[in-house]
Formats: structure tokens, sequence, C-alpha cells
């Protein structure tokens, strides 16, 4: 079992998501950045599948109840465990009464930890991805206690290289045609592709980019969306849709990220700007 000390900014429990639902407005959810929630797992010998903690910005501070082993992936929130700097990308084995502390992170946006067997938290509808009304938490708070499977055997090597799975930071976003796209000016469609968009607000919903281009296109029926879909609303203004977006909205869908952009945009934070690659 782990007890949450302190609870970071938005720290979450999340797998690769909930599926089969979206007929009925629930969304996907599941982590943001999916390569480094599913190194978190590999490296300790557990199924990818399985739930990690998703830490966004800001880390918890995390009393461990039982021996354990944990990974730690994705952003840098320079880890330390008893106060001693711990390493990422590895297998590290903690102690019953061992505390973890995870702080503003460095280099990128969200960092997952990992657990050997697993977290035993609640599934509803297929998953154990947070989400607010589906489960009983949004997010995790102070005391909250997180029950884990009490096994202690030393996680098995990884077959992959870990540099299949290191955080793209680079500013190229691949995309490919949205099903409005054709109805973009080709001024418009010029301007998508070579302007550097600066990201601004931004959540597990959607992250909104700052420059705005001249939109000529009506809103639509409503459709269906998806995480990666861009959407330009009537401003002009982008949106890109993330792992708890809506299932359906009236804006044009006129781009559509593939999935490794999805995890790299998952780690920009407000300010960093990304260039739109079509594919």
């Amino acid at each position: 079992m782990i007890k949450v000390i302190k609870e970071g900014l938005f720290t979450t429990i999340q797998d690769i998501g909930r599926f089969g639902y979206k007929n009925i407005g629930v969304p996907v959810s599941g982590a943001m950045d999916q390569t480094s929630a599913k190194l978190a797992n590999l490296l300790l010998g557990n199924d990818e599948s399985l739930a990690v903690l998703e830490m966004t910005l800001v880390g918890p501070t995390l009393e461990f109840m039982n021996d354990t082993y944990i990974s730690i992936t994705g952003a840098d929130m320079n880890p330390s465990l008893n106060k001693q700097k711990v390493l990422q990308n590895k297998p590290l084995f903690v102690n019953k009464g061992d505390i973890l502390y995870l702080s503003h992170s460095s280099n990128g946006m969200r960092s997952y930890l990992g657990v050997k067997g697993g977290f035993n938290s609640e599934k509803k509808l297929g998953s154990k991805s947070f989400y607010r009304g589906i489960t009983k938490r949004e997010k995790l708070i102070k005391n909250d206690k997180i029950k884990f499977a009490k096994v202690t055997s030393s996680p098995m090597k990884m077959n992959k290289s870990i540099n299949d799975f290191k955080i793209n930071r680079k500013n190229k976003i691949n995309v490919f045609k949205g099903p409005e796209f054709d109805l973009l000016d080709s001024n418009s469609k010029d301007i998508i592709f070579n302007t550097d968009f600066t990201i601004g607000v931004n959540n597990r919903m959607g992250y909104n980019l700052v420059e705005p281009i001249e939109n000529s296109i009506s809103s639509i029926i409503s459709s269906p969306v998806m995480p990666g879909t861009v959407q330009l609303t009537p401003s002009g203004r982008l949106i890109i849709l993330c792992r708890d977006c809506q299932t359906s909205g009236g804006y044009p869908r006129v781009l559509q990220l593939d999935k490794s952009s999805m995890d790299s945009l998952s780690q920009k934070t407000i300010g960093e700007t990304i260039k739109l690659k079509l594919v």
C-alpha cells in the first residue's frame, strides 16, 4: 500500500484507457504519454496495460507501507527516496516505510510511477483511469491510500532497449488530414504548416494553440472526435483534443495527430512551441 503524504499538483491513476463506451459519451482517458506509462510497467516485468500513477508538473510525496519494486519514467521530477536521489528508467527496490519525494519537473510535463504487479484500485467500465463522474476520485489527495499487488520478486530484464522509449522533446508534431481539412483555403493551409504555434492553456481534455489562423469554415453538425483530433474554432484558434476529451463536437476537424505525436505533445507546457507537419 502507498500513502499519499503530499498530493502534488495533479496526480491520478491511469492505464491504457477506457474503450467501448464512446457511444454513451464516455471519454477514452488513460495515460497522456502512453509510451512513458508502458515503459514504467515493462521495466518491472508487468503487462504494459497495468495502471500507473500519472504526475503533472509537481509530483507527490509518497510513503510505502510494504516492500516492493517501482519505476519512474517520463518527465524528470528529480525523484529521491528518503532524501537520496534515485535514477529514472530502471527498477528500484523500496522498503516498507520508505518515502519517495517528487518535486517540480525540470524536463517535460508528466512523470509516471509503476509498481511491481500493478495497482489494485477500482476498475470502472473496463479501466482504472481516473475521470470525474466515473471514478470516485478525479485526482489523488492527501492521506489517500493506494493498494498494490504484494509481489517482491526481482523484475525480469527488458527485451527492448530503453532508447525506444525516450521522451520526444522535438517541436515537430506529425498530423494527418482531418475530415474537414479540404474545406480550408490554400492560405489557411499554408499558415497552419508554416507557423510555430505556442502552447496555451492546456489540460487532459485539450491543448489550446495561441496563434489564430483565418477560418472560413462554418460549424459542422456535431460529429465524432477522438484524442488527437485538431479542431478549428470560429475565432480561428486550433484546439488539440487529448485523452479526456468529449466524444463529439461541432467544430471542423481539420487535422489528426498520430500516436507518437500525442505522447510528445503531452510533455509540453505553456509557452513552448510546436510545428505541425503533414504526413
